[in-house]
């Protein structure tokens, strides 16, 4: 009789090992299908293991209180021919190697055919072993290697450690290092590198985003009218300005314990450039006519693209605003620089049906979602979606900005 395996099941989205609670059957019990045969039990919940196809219990190759990888082979069961076919085992003769059934159902599996007390999840998607602490902990050694190929903790985030708990030591690292090597390689430009620095920063702070959907209508209508015409994110960037003259509490940054508020409104804007994001800054964003902006907001945006900003142009603005929406994209949760505490963002308008109480029907509007995303040390979810809504209602009256 063939030996068909016993699989840890994939037991929940994100889920990649479980702990054995307890046996429910002997081993060389007769069992049904979908008969629970094993209790395990997860970061989540305890459920238990079925038996794929009736038969006899074999052996089980697991012990109670060990972990095992989503993919582990628990036991095996001695099953019919005609299940074994069912189960695609049928190409074995009877009574062969049970290692083999094992490799054929959890076919790339490292782990086949063994006990696997020290978790190695082995189902795509899951290359890391669960329990890896990364680069959370460094020595000396460690720092100062890293420091000398100009590395940060974050570019071994999937680096899985041998040492103690799952620490990553300097063997592990250089292995590691020396691996790189085979793999095809290029040169990260500058703006890259001084982006990717940026954003592992702004990573450290806890982040969140509100959105609102706007009707984008009054706005278009509008531009039209002007010559020359604001692009859309001026029209968000002028509106965002304002409503922060009327309250900068929400662009404060936290500093220890006390909220430093900004002394000028100076908002910067996204600029996508060779391999990289430029920021360039309106200085007193809040000062200045909608229509006033217009050439200082076009000459930067062009010197942006060329990567010669001056120096007056960039760096010190409270807040960012992005035009995702130039991508196609409708939704998107940006990250504020690390020196700000918030960034709006603002996606492709589209064509969505709108009640119109006067009329009494369905009518069509152009709508575009605005998001901000926001250092949440510093705001919470309603003071940060206030400010979005007195933002669109500054841009539902752009004769005001």
């Amino acid at each position: 009789m063939p030996s068909i395996p016993i699989i840890m099941p994939q037991l929940g989205e994100s889920i990649a090992e479980a702990t054995v609670v307890n046996l429910l059957v002997a081993a060389g019990a007769h069992i049904e299908t979908d008969q629970d045969i094993i209790e395990v039990e997860t970061s989540k919940a305890t459920m238990n293991v079925p038996s794929p196809c009736p038969g006899q219990v074999e052996r089980f190759l697991v012990k109670p209180g060990e972990s095992y990888a989503v993919g582990a082979v628990l036991g095996y069961l001695k099953a019919s021919q005609e299940d074994a076919a069912r189960l695609g085992l049928d190409a074995l003769p009877p009574d062969r190697d049970t290692e083999e059934a094992a490799k054929i159902v959890g076919a790339g599996q490292s782990q086949a055919g063994r006990a696997a007390p020290g978790v190695q999840p082995t189902v795509s998607g899951l290359p890391v072993p669960a329990n890896a602490a990364g680069a959370s902990y460094m020595s000396p050694r460690m720092k100062a290697r890293m420091a000398e190929l100009g590395l940060h903790a974050a570019d071994l985030a999937g680096l899985p450690g041998s040492g103690s708990g799952g620490r990553v030591t300097i063997q592990d690292f250089e292995k590691f290092i020396a691996n790189l090597e085979k793999h095809k390689l290029s040169q990260a430009s500058s703006m890259r590198v001084a982006v990717a620095d940026a954003m592992r920063r702004s990573w450290t702070r806890p982040l969140a985003t509100v959105a609102l959907p706007v009707c984008f209508d009054p706005l278009l209508d509008h531009r039209q009218t002007r010559n020359p015409k604001p692009g859309p994110a001026l029209y968000a960037l002028r509106a965002l300005a304002l409503a922060l003259a009327e309250n900068s509490a929400p662009a404060g940054r936290l500093i220890g314990n006390k909220i430093v508020h900004p002394t000028s409104i100076d908002v910067g804007f996204a600029v996508e450039a060779e391999d990289g994001v430029l920021v360039p800054v309106i200085r007193n964003a809040d000062k200045v006519l909608l229509q006033d902006l217009v050439q200082r907001y076009d000459e930067l945006v062009e010197l942006a693209r060329q990567r010669k900003l001056p120096v007056d142009a960039t760096g010190g603005s409270i807040a960012t605003v992005t035009n995702f929406g130039t991508f196609g994209l409708t939704w998107a949760t940006p990250i504020p620089l690390p020196e700000q505490t918030l960034v709006l963002g603002m996606g492709a308008a589209r064509t969505v049906p709108h009640w119109d109480e006067a009329q009494g029907q369905f009518v069509p509007v152009m709508e575009a979602n605005l998001t901000i995303s926001f250092d949440h040390r510093v705001l919470d979810g309603g003071a940060a979606g206030r400010l979005l809504a007195h933002v669109a209602r500054l841009l539902a009256s752009p004769e005001q900005l």
